[in-house]
C-alpha cells in the first residue's frame, strides 16, 4: 500500500513556553515529523539553543504571553517569516505551592495570568490562521484540572480555567473546522518536577497519592502521545491512559480530598511547617525575572 502523506508535514506550529521542558520536546516532535516551528519563550539563548536542535526550519521569539501586544508583532512576523500556523499548542505555564492564606498576592496572581490569560492570548492572536488553515489548537491541562489539591490553588485554578476555557472554545469553532484538544498530563520529567522533593509542601502532597499518580513520565513519551493527538484531531489526550477515568469520578473527589486533607495536613504542618514555594523551575524563575523587569522598565 502506499504511504499515507503526514498531514503535518510542510505546515508550520507555534509552540509556547517552548525554552525548555515539554515544550521544547514537543518543538522537537512537530519538526521530525515536517512541521516549520516558531518557538516562544522568555528565554532568548536557551531558545535558541533550542531551535539549533530542530531537524527542520524553526524561528524563536522572545515573548511574554499575557502581552496582547508583544503576541500580535510576534504573530504577524510568524506569518512573514514560516506562514500561518496550523497548528498552536498553548504550553506555557508556570506554578507555585503552599498555604493559600500566606501566599505572595503577585506570585499568584502570576500562576492564573501565564496559565490562563496566557492561553487565551496565544489562542485570540492564532485563531485566525487555524481558522484559514483548518488548524488544531492544543491546550496543556493536568491532572489538576479535573481534581484539586491543597497547597496548589493557583495552578489548580488556572488549569480547571484553561480545561473550560478549551471547551467554550472547541463548541465556539466547531463549524469553522478548527480542532481543539485538551491534554490532561501528569508528573512529568522537567526541571519544574525535579526539584518537588525540596519544597515539603509538594513532597507530601505527591507522597500521599495512589503509587501508578506518583510516577514521572519521560517529558519525550508525553510529547509524542501530545502530537499523536494533534496529528490525529483528537479532542482530548490523557497521559498517563489512566487519567481517563478520573473523568468518571471527578464529582467524588473533592469531598475525599477534603476528608484527607483534614486528617493530615494538621500532623505533616506540626512536623515541618508548609512555606510558600515561589515560581517553582529554571523556567518559573527565568519568567519570574523577566516580568519583574518588565513592570519596572
Amino acid at each position: 500500500m502506499p504511504r499515507t502523506r503526514n498531514p503535518l508535514d510542510g505546515r508550520t506550529a507555534v509552540v509556547t513556553g517552548a525554552a525548555r521542558g515539554l515544550g521544547a520536546a514537543m518543538a522537537r516532535e512537530l519538526s521530525s515529523r515536517g512541521m516549520k516551528v516558531a518557538l516562544l519563550g522568555r528565554e532568548e539563548r536557551t531558545l535558541r539553543q533550542v531551535r539549533d536542535e530542530l531537524p527542520g526550519e524553526g524561528g524563536c521569539w522572545e515573548v511574554d504571553v499575557t502581552d496582547d501586544e508583544g503576541l500580535a508583532e510576534t504573530g504577524a512576523d510568524i506569518r512573514a517569516r514560516l506562514g500561518p500556523p496550523s497548528v498552536v499548542v498553548a504550553n506555557a505555564g508556570v506554578a507555585e505551592g503552599g498555604p493559600f492564606a500566606g501566599s505572595d498576592p503577585a506570585v499568584w496572581r502570576r500562576v492564573i495570568e501565564v496559565n490562563l490569560i496566557g492561553s487565551a492570548a496565544t489562542a485570540r492572536t492564532f485563531i485566525g490562521d487555524l481558522t484559514a488553515t483548518g488548524g488544531c489548537f492544543l491546550q496543556v491541562a493536568s491532572l489538576a484540572s479535573i481534581g484539586s489539591a491543597p497547597m496548589m490553588s493557583a495552578y489548580c485554578a488556572s488549569k480547571a480555567g484553561v480545561e473550560s476555557f478549551a471547551h467554550s472554545l472547541r463548541a465556539e469553532m466547531a463549524h469553522r473546522h478548527v480542532a481543539v484538544c485538551i491534554a490532561y498530563i501528569n508528573w512529568t520529567d522537567t526541571d519544574m518536577i525535579r526539584g518537588v522533593d525540596e519544597h515539603a509542601v509538594l513532597r507530601e502532597l505527591r507522597g500521599h497519592m495512589p503509587p501508578p499518580a506518583r510516577k514521572v513520565y519521560p517529558v519525550e513519551h508525553v510529547a509524542r502521545r501530545l502530537v499523536d493527538a494533534v496529528e490525529r484531531r483528537r479532542p482530548s489526550v490523557y497521559v498517563p491512559g489512566w487519567l481517563r477515568a478520573t473523568q468518571l469520578v471527578r464529582g467524588a473527589m473533592p469531598p475525599v480530598v477534603t476528608a484527607l486533607s483534614r486528617r493530615e495536613l494538621p500532623r505533616l504542618a506540626a512536623a515541618e511547617p508548609f512555606e510558600a514555594t515561589g515560581l517553582l523551575g529554571a523556567g518559573g524563575l527565568a519568567d519570574q525575572a523577566a516580568a519583574r523587569s518588565r513592570r519596572t522598565s
